[in-house]
């Protein structure tokens, strides 16, 4: 008897724990826990059809009775779900046959393994409904922002947790270059995506995405909030440098101006935030030319010629502005690309006169460099020997995507020739 007392208890221990630990509404503790307890009277009787099960979280106990119907002695076909007569007298009396009999269970008696097997439906069942209320939760946050405490820093990846303790995750690559976090800080992020194998959810956060930003924006500029003005496009290379496109409909709203607020005190914020990436902002227009020549500021275009099929535009400046036009590591003419959605390539213009009579174009080098490497360093808007010279190593290898010891070589080629 003692033992099955102790059974008993640390059964209705258990209920508790699931009570005061787990947050999870009322109403459907209480289902789940009516079903991890049918769950068992399924596999004990064969059948939970017959039984009424009362679960009360806030007294963390719970009650089941079992009914069955009263039968002549000798005919009782399912002990389950019929008693006969003599037994049924000997809970009272005043029992008939026809009557139904609702009889109290001792879950106790079922033994340890039917309770060891409701311990462990019931924590399967409630870690589900956890997996699926964190799901639902965050697959509406996508694309907010939420703050969360540094629980932990890996190589690959740094764990936080929210407010209620769920984990959330941020991936090295979707950290800011320079980000340094300690645990126990604060860190901001917007939610990517959630992840959502086999029931089991991840939440991927993300600071370098453009949502990133504009969440910012919109925290700081109060005409964005408000729909007085709207963000058209964000590009990022994070860490480094972001252009954004921004328009109002409001002729007394200067998007650009409010964006950047009196002496920069809105922008500012959001800088610090991106640990420094530098921050144009520039108006939109469905005009793609006028666009173009904006994203590409601080650079003075002369010309522009457009091939609409094939996204591509040809930019054409004074030689002066080249360098201002790529920008430094050619981030401002790979930030233009994104934000406009055009292939930018970049020539020098020049006014109708013939290229210094000293420079010699690319193509006159076949003989010692492959032409593949030619054309990918035309493709940046480079056409002659000193224009490659002039243009920041950097650049060759980012834009024209070339490897450093090819770069280095070609610059040895190049310089040779104007050596002898």
């Amino acid at each position: 008897m003692a033992k099955k007392n102790i059974e008993q208890v640390n059964l209705i221990d258990t209920f508790k724990d699931f009570k005061e630990t787990k947050n999870i509404d009322r109403t459907t503790l209480v289902s789940v826990l009516e079903d991890s307890f049918r769950s068992v009277l399924q596999k004990t009787y064969g059948s939970d059809e017959n039984f009424d099960v009362i679960v009360n979280p806030d007294k963390g106990d719970f009650e089941i009775y079992r009914n069955r119907v009263v039968v002549e002695d000798g005919a009782v076909e399912n002990d389950n779900a019929e008693i006969c007569l003599s037994e049924a007298q000997k809970i009272d009396n005043d029992y008939e046959v026809g009557e139904e009999v609702s009889e109290k269970i001792d879950f106790a008696k079922f033994g340890r393994r039917a309770i060891l097997t409701l311990r462990q439906t019931m924590a399967s069942k409630i870690l589900d409904l956890e997996h699926d209320t964190l799901y639902n939760k965050y697959k509406d946050k996508v694309g907010t922002i939420i703050s969360g405490e540094v629980y932990q820093i890996w190589k690959r990846e740094m764990l936080l947790l929210d407010d209620e303790g769920n984990e959330l995750l941020l991936p090295k690559n979707e950290q800011i270059p320079g980000d340094f976090f300690r645990k126990g800080e604060t860190a901001r992020a917007v939610v990517l995506r959630v992840d959502n194998l086999n029931n089991n959810p991840k939440i991927i956060l993300s600071r370098t995405a453009p949502e990133f930003l504009q969440r910012l924006l919109e925290q700081e500029v109060p005409e964005i909030n408000d729909g007085l003005i709207t963000v058209h496009k964000i590009a990022r290379i994070p860490g480094e440098r972001a252009k954004i496109a921004v328009e109002s409909y409001n002729e007394r709203i200067d998007p650009v101006g409010a964006c950047v607020g009196v002496k920069g005190s809105r922008i500012h914020g959001i800088v610090r935030e991106l640990h420094n990436e530098n921050i144009d902002v520039i108006n939109f227009t469905n005009n793609v030319k006028l666009f173009i020549q904006r994203a590409l500021s601080p650079a003075v275009i002369s010309s522009i010629t457009l091939n609409d099929e094939t996204k591509k535009a040809e930019v054409y400046l004074q030689p002066d502005q080249v360098s201002l036009a790529i920008g430094k590591n050619g981030h401002n003419i790979k930030l233009a690309s994104m934000l406009t959605g055009y292939t930018i390539d970049v020539f020098r213009e020049l006014n109708g006169e013939e290229p210094d009579e000293e420079d010699i174009y690319l193509d006159e080098f076949k003989d010692e460099i492959e032409e593949w490497i030619i054309e990918a360093i035309k493709g940046i808007g480079l056409e002659t020997a000193k224009s490659v010279l002039d243009a920041p190593r950097q650049m060759l290898v980012d834009k024209a995507d070339l490897e450093e010891d090819t770069v280095d070589e070609v610059l040895e080629i190049l310089r040779a020739e104007f050596e002898q």
